[in-house]
């Protein structure tokens, strides 16, 4: 594939050389569903994964009998573990089960002011 030649448009205005052209790279998911998969088998192979044992990932992660898929969430994971890390779980769950649903509570309390001599006291 041929680079984009900038110097014929270097000087026009609004030009920029490092814009994207082809535009934001396709999701996972997205990708994943042209190829058929549905969001529910995402979800049961991630939950699946995160069930085994780190020496069963490494094998899914190596063989290439196994799903894309499979060894692309085999492969995030293990590299979390290596790192320590747990970026990637997060995100992965998150995709899998959802959000925690976060609650705010918010308490109506009075404020009294008390003005003395040019002091303003809370």
């Amino acid at each position: 594939m041929p680079k984009y030649d900038i110097s014929q448009h270097q000087f026009k205005k609004g030009f920029d050389p490092n814009r994207n052209i082809k535009g934001a790279p396709r999701k996972l998911i997205s990708s994943l569903a042209d190829l058929g998969y549905t969001n529910r088998q995402i979800s049961n192979t991630i939950l699946g994964i995160l069930a085994l044992t780190k020496a069963e990932v490494e094998r899914i992660a190596g063989d290439e009998s196994f799903t894309m898929l499979e060894r692309l969430i085999a492969n995030a994971l293990l590299k979390d573990f290596g790192k320590g890390s747990l970026w990637n779980v997060e995100s992965i769950l998150s995709r899998a089960i959802g959000r925690p649903k976060e609650t705010t509570e918010i308490q109506n309390e009075k404020i009294e002011v008390v003005f003395i001599k040019g002091k303003t006291i809370l």
